[in-house]
């Protein structure tokens, strides 16, 4: 029987199964490419075409599905780093 200490796998947030471990290693590369200057530089970039860009009315049915599928990806990278920083705060 397994030792049910920790879960086996964990749904994400991206909607796919995978280790605990597996999730803690994605978590910690996010991280590590988002982590410099140049990698906020990124973020904040997608974050500004994305997350913070806003449309009018005028905006087609496509180009919103389209906007929300950025949005998301924005919002993984977001939630990985924020939980590899969490599991790893020091003190």
């Amino acid at each position: 029987m397994p030792n049910n200490k920790e879960k086996t796998t964990y749904r994400s947030i991206d909607g796919f199964v995978r280790s605990p471990d597996d999730e803690r290693r994605l978590n910690y590369a996010v991280t590590s490419v988002f982590k410099g200057d140049e990698g906020r530089l990124v973020l904040n970039y997608l974050k500004s075409i994305s997350i913070n860009a806003v449309s009018g009315p005028e905006i087609g049915a496509n180009q919103l599905f389209h906007k929300e599928g950025m949005r998301f990806l924005v919002a993984i990278i977001e939630d990985r780093i924020t939980k590899h920083n969490k599991e790893n705060k020091s003190g």
